[in-house]
């Protein structure tokens, strides 16, 4: 997560309102649009278990009976097809009544065109044999929570409603109530006003245990569809490695023609200048000698000026202080050169590699820009320590506050190159201040 200084203060995210309610969150529970989608969710459950778990068991089951004639193996590829089909069923019933996001699963990848190459695609992804794991866990537990969450939410109604249909059995039945106990000499009847109010209150327990009984068992559910129908966990971190690799890339692209920028419209058009300066120069020497020599003078200020353009841009690229004589030098470097006076303090045992010192002083170095420029800041402070395998960063500073994340952009190269290293960029920084910004980079020597 990362924040921006100058895109206005205020509070970080925007909460929608909502109406107060006069009743506890367990009286109307039973009532509940959530509650009521789960307890549907559960009573869906068993049927597309049956049908999933038939399939499963009958196309592997003649799939392979069927491979020593080498007709089993398109069989099994079916049987794994038609589970992943169901999987695309069942992550859409899991999103549409529990809410819950399940990505995809990683996608076949045939070697080439063609139903071989599919088939031979379908055995071998690892994804398609749970998808048919799924399938044979997912129907007991079906079962199980299908029995439990019926029993428990018709009981509840039914004895909550007790007092408003007992009278059926003394009228149509030609007893007293509903028989508590019976046998061939005695019998027990809920039929008088306490007994029917101790049965309703029964009820009611029951009716405001079921929503939390219910949800207990969709969370299983939806760890099954988590864990069964989504990504591996090897997948989901090569995605994730991929989308970093992009990242760096973009963001090296964008350092390289920010070089190119700098150096076309900076120190190469003083050069420019600076060599048409000194030819005139040249030209006057023997002429105005006077001349010449203010037009030199001139060029050498140029050249000065030029000078220290270089060594802001290389300072840039890569500073020579930080390969010299590490962390604790080249950010006493950068806090000297913010508008707001900086405490530095660098505690580190030894140095962190290279990469990972070049990150660490590139993200101080940006957010003191963004202290210096946006926080109106009196004072600021930067930590720089070790914890286990962690290398951490802490900028602070006693401006106005108020860093609005949904709003910043400014730092999203900065976090591209924390998470392309497994970094964390966390930002505190309520109405009023005082800003914190805490950045995790792993230790690696």
């Amino acid at each position: 997560m990362a924040t921006e200084y100058g895109q206005g203060y205020g509070p970080g995210y925007a909460h929608r309102s909502e109406p107060p309610h006069r009743l506890p969150a367990a009286l109307r529970a039973p009532v509940e649009g959530r509650n009521l989608r789960e307890f549907a969710y559960v009573l869906l459950g068993l049927p597309i278990a049956i049908v999933l778990f038939t399939w499963t068991v009958t196309m592997v089951a003649l799939g392979a009976g069927l491979l020593v004639t080498f007709l089993g193996i398109p069989v099994l590829a079916a049987a794994l097809a038609g589970c992943r089909g169901f999987g695309v069923l069942e992550r859409a019933r899991a999103r549409g009544l529990l809410g819950l996001e399940v990505a995809d699963p990683e996608p076949l990848r045939p070697r080439a065109p063609g139903p071989a190459a599919w088939t031979v695609a379908l055995l071998k992804s690892g994804a398609s044999w749970r998808h048919a794991l799924y399938a044979l866990v997912q129907f007991p537990w079906a079962v199980f929570s299908f029995s439990v969450a019926l029993a428990f939410w018709t009981s509840g109604w039914t004895l909550l409603t007790y007092p408003l249909w007992f009278w059926v059995f003394p009228a149509y039945a030609g007893e007293g109530g509903l028989q508590l106990y019976g046998d061939a000499h005695h019998s027990v009847y809920l039929d008088n006003p306490f007994e029917i109010t101790v049965t309703a209150l029964v009820g009611l327990v029951f009716t405001l245990v079921t929503p939390w009984l219910v949800r207990a068992l969709t969370t299983v559910d939806g760890l099954l569809v988590r864990g069964l129908l989504g990504p591996s966990p090897l997948s989901a971190r090569v995605v994730e490695l991929e989308s970093d690799r992009g990242a760096v890339v973009d963001t090296a692209a964008a350092d390289l023609r920010r070089i190119e920028r700098d150096l076309h419209d900076g120190a190469q058009a003083r050069l420019v200048g600076l060599a048409m300066d000194l030819g005139l120069a040249k030209e006057k020497l023997r002429e105005d000698p006077d001349t010449a020599a203010r037009m030199v003078e001139e060029a050498h200020g140029e050249v000065k000026t030029a000078l220290q353009e270089l060594r802001d841009l290389a300072r840039g690229i890569h500073p020579a202080v930080l390969t010299d004589r590490g962390l604790d030098a080249a950010l006493s470097a950068v806090a000297s050169r913010c508008p707001v006076p900086v405490r530095v303090e660098v505690d580190l045992p030894a140095r962190p590699a290279p990469a990972i010192e070049g990150i660490a002083y590139f993200t101080v170095s940006e957010l003191l820009q963004n202290v210096g420029k946006h926080s109106r800041a009196r004072s600021a402070a930067v930590d720089v320590w070790r914890s286990a395998d962690r290398l951490m960063l802490q900028v602070t500073d006693d401006g106005v506050g108020g860093a609005d994340v949904s709003r910043g952009s400014g730092l999203a190269g900065l976090t591209a190159r924390l998470d392309a290293v497994d970094g964390v960029l966390l930002v505190h920084s309520p109405v009023g201040g005082p800003t914190r910004v805490i950045a995790e980079l792993p230790w690696r020597g």
